[in-house]
This record gives C-alpha cells, sequence and structure tokens, in this order.
C-alpha cells in the first residue's frame, strides 16, 4: 500500500456536495494526510463556479495542499491514490424528467427508486465504467475509487459485470443518515451504535442497534411509534435533511413500522411499500429536482458569486454524514483500520439465501485490500422475495444497458414494485426513451409481430 500524504481526485467536482465533501476532509487531515486535491469534472464551466470556494475551504485549513482543477483525465488522475467519484450524469434537467415523467403516469417519481432511478441507472453504468478504466490508466496501481454515485446498487452492478476486478469500493450514506437519526434518539452520537443490516442499497432493515452492548432497537420501536425515525423536534436531527420532503420521508418509518414492527426499514422503503401514498402527496410540476434546485443548488452558487465578488465566503453549504462517511471508509482503507461500515459487496454467501453474486448492503470490515462482509445468514421470507424481486429488476435494467435490449428494460421497468402494470412500465420506459437520446445506450427491439428481428 502507498504512504501519506496521499494524492485524491474528486471526479464530479462540479457537485454541491464538493465543499462539505472537502470540508471533512481538512478537518480529519491529522487522520488522513493529504498532499493533493485535485477537481475533475467534463463540465469544466459548473467545477469552475465551485473551485474557488473549495480552495477557500481548504487553504482556512493548509496552506501546504497542492489544488488542481482540470477536465483532462490525465492530469486527474496521474499517480492519484483514492478517487472519489460522485457523478451525476445529465445533472439536475435529467433528475427532474426522471421525477416528472413516471409521476405523469400515475407512479412514483424519485431519483434512484421507480422508474426514475432504472433511468438514471441507464444513463450512470457505462460512464463508471469509462471512469474506471482513466483511472485504470493513469492513477496508482493500488489505487481505490469509493464510489458515491447514484443509484448505488445498479452502478454496483453495472461494474461488477464489466469490471469484476475493478478497486471500486460502492457506498451510500443513507444507512448512515438513518443512524446519525437513531443516535439523536438515543441521545448517543452515531459512532457509539454498531448495526446489523442486510439488504440491497436503498432498499434494506436494520436488525439489530447496539449501545455497548445492548440492543436499542425496541426502545427505537417505541419512539417510531409516535414520531417516525426523528426527534419529536424534526430541526435537531440534521439541517442537510429538514426539508420538508425529507421530514416526511423520515416520519413515514412510522407506518411502515406499524405494519412490519420487527425490523427498522431504510426510508427509501416507502416508495416500494406505500407507492399510493407518495404519488398522492408528490406535486408533479413541483419535485425533489425543483426542491434542490432552488434550495441547496441555488444557495451554493449565490455563494459562490459572492465570494467571486466580496471575497466573503457564507456559510452556505452543510458539513454532514455525506462528508464524513466517505472520510471514514478512505481512512479505513488507506491504514488498514478493519472499521466495521455498511457497504454494497458481492454477497457470497453473506446472505444466504439470495444469489452468491448479488451486489448486497450489509456490515463489512474495510481492510486496505477491501471489504470482508459479516455473515448475515438466512433472511426471512417475506423481506428475501421483495429483495429477489428488486434485485431482479436491477439486474436486468443492467443486462439491457450492456446488450441494448429493449424488452430487459421494459422487463426491468414492469417488475419494480413502484410500478402497477405492463402497460404503465411500457409507457413510462417509451417516454424515458425520447428524454434519455443523448444520454442511454441504443436500446433495440428483438421481436416485431411475433417475428425475431434479424440483427
Amino acid at each position: 500500500m502507498f504512504k501519506p500524504p496521499f494524492i485524491l481526485s474528486i471526479a464530479g467536482g462540479g457537485s454541491t456536495y464538493t465543499p462539505g465533501i472537502v470540508k471533512s476532509l481538512m478537518v480529519r487531515l491529522q487522520d488522513f494526510p493529504l498532499a493533493e486535491i485535485r477537481l475533475y469534472d467534463i463540465d469544466a464551466a459548473r467545477q469552475d463556479t465551485i473551485a474557488p470556494v473549495v480552495e477557500k475551504v481548504i487553504r482556512d485549513h493548509s496552506q501546504d495542499i497542492k489544488f488542481t482543477v482540470t477536465s483532462d483525465p490525465e492530469v486527474a488522475f496521474s499517480g492519484a491514490h483514492f478517487v472519489f467519484a460522485q457523478m451525476r450524469v445529465g445533472q439536475y434537467k435529467m433528475r427532474e424528467l426522471d421525477e416528472k415523467i413516471p409521476l405523469r403516469h400515475g407512479v412514483v417519481g424519485q431519483e434512484t427508486c421507480g422508474p426514475g432511478g432504472l433511468a438514471y441507472g441507464l444513463r450512470t453504468i457505462l460512464p463508471m465504467v469509462e471512469l474506471i478504466d482513466l483511472v485504470d490508466r493513469y492513477a496508482h496501481e493500488k489505487a481505490w475509487i469509493v464510489n458515491y454515485s447514484n443509484p448505488a446498487a445498479i452502478v454496483a452492478e453495472g461494474v461488477r459485470r464489466l469490471r469484476p476486478n475493478a478497486r471500486v469500493l460502492n457506498i451510500c450514506d443513507m444507512p448512515v443518515a438513518a443512524m446519525r437519526n437513531m443516535g439523536a434518539i438515543l441521545g448517543v452520537d452515531r459512532h457509539k451504535l454498531e448495526v446489523d443490516y442486510f439488504g440491497l442499497n436503498h432498499f434494506g432493515w436494520f436488525t439489530r442497534v447496539l449501545v455497548d452492548g445492548e440492543d436499542k432497537l425496541p426502545e427505537l420501536r417505541r419512539h417510531i411509534a409516535k414520531y417516525g425515525l426523528l426527534t419529536e423536534d424534526a430541526a435537531k436531527t440534521d439541517p442537510q435533511h429538514s426539508d420538508p420532503s425529507w421530514v416526511k420521508t423520515w416520519r413515514n418509518i412510522k407506518p411502515i413500522m406499524d405494519n412490519f414492527p420487527e425490523y427498522l426499514p431504510n426510508p427509501y422503503l416507502q416508495y416500494y411499500l406505500m407507492p399510493n401514498q407518495i404519488v398522492e402527496h408528490q406535486n408533479p410540476d413541483y419535485t425533489r429536482a425543483n426542491e434542490v434546485m432552488n434550495g441547496r443548488e441555488k444557495k451554493l452558487f449565490a455563494a459562490a458569486e459572492e465570494y467571486k465578488r466580496t471575497g466573503i465566503l457564507s456559510d452556505a453549504f452543510h458539513v454532514g454524514v455525506h462528508g464524513e462517511f466517505i472520510v471514514d471508509v478512505a481512512r479505513s482503507l488507506a491504514f488498514n483500520l478493519r472499521q466495521r461500515h455498511l457497504v454494497m459487496v458481492e454477497n457470497r454467501g453473506a446472505i444466504v439465501n439470495l444469489p452468491y453474486d448479488a451486489v448486497v448492503e450489509v456490515p463489512a470490515y474495510i481492510t486496505s485490500e477491501g471489504p470482508e462482509p459479516v455473515r448475515v445468514g438466512q433472511v426471512p421470507l417475506f423481506h428475501q422475495t421483495l429483495l429477489q424481486q428488486q434485485l431482479a429488476s436491477e439486474q436486468l435494467l443492467v443486462e439491457a444497458t450492456i446488450e441494448g435490449n429493449y424488452e430487459k428494460a421494459l422487463q426491468a421497468f414492469t417488475l419494480n414494485r413502484t410500478v402497477p402494470t405492463m402497460e404503465h412500465a411500457k409507457a413510462i420506459l417509451d417516454e424515458m426513451i425520447e428524454a434519455n437520446r443523448d444520454y442511454w445506450p441504443a436500446l433495440q427491439k428483438a421481436w416485431q409481430d411475433g417475428e425475431a428481428i434479424k440483427k
């Protein structure tokens, strides 16, 4: 393994999350020393707007770290030890369509779940593979890619199939955000919690929540029965997730656990287990994408312009579990700390009654050679069946992407629990094909009027 200080590249440097991630790195410099931070983005204009804010964050803590901003992959990745990937293919204009097209058909509109997540996956798998190839070509031979790019489950499955030997660790901060809320409810820091969890990304359950060896899940059940997975005063949890839509999401854990109280669900299960209620409360003309564009995006870009004009940087970005978690994971990879984190791994028997090659999300010990998953054992039939259906939808979507196969894409949409009928699936898919012509691989039909189409 390489020795510190490290060269770190952030792919998707123009993201509004970048300043928060860099601030998380700066306050942990003693734990994770850095020689250089490089921002890389194919949208140079967006990155150039964010970059001065990032540099200000760096210089508030260090004058020695080299800072590089580039759209040249060779400059970005040459000799890099770590790459943090947070790409959003199509940016927020495509997220908006991911959410609004399904809603026009009375189906959940969400960026990582349902048809929106499948559409996002079709856009992201091949660009992620391109990024892996660039890192493989230019970076240190032992470099790690820590991937935050959504939809994480689909991206991880695509990478597993297309680049099985890549040094990529796929992570998501949603379980960690849930742990932050649990800690707030229990009156302890989330780092004091040790959790057992099984599932797929954005589709799983906490089965134990230990504090000093004592399972606090019974206490959490009683609290959730009143307030959902939030403190009684929702503002006391985390400002990053204090928007009305997020408050509603955390509150919706209550009706799920009212019906299925054994385990504590990932909040995204609301989209699969109560889709009608979700659609009923979604505004088809103003979705979460609009909320983000008019909130976090607008605020940070305005702060960047103000800083450029006045030299004063307002508190426009938030340092939360998103940035903290990626630093925790990178440290464990760098120094072989064997810290226990919830990450995505190839199953290989961790969940006995799911396919051996499935990409699952479970606790794992993070070593310098990658994650060592904790064996979960067998999961109950209800949860197994839900997981197998979701897994099939995601795997078919990956196959459709690789093969350019229309029928498999339609099967993926039809199998998704948020989609009520085959007719809904086809109408949404066909509309999304038109919307994604600049981003999706071409999807060819294999059959027409009962006849196989010759290629």
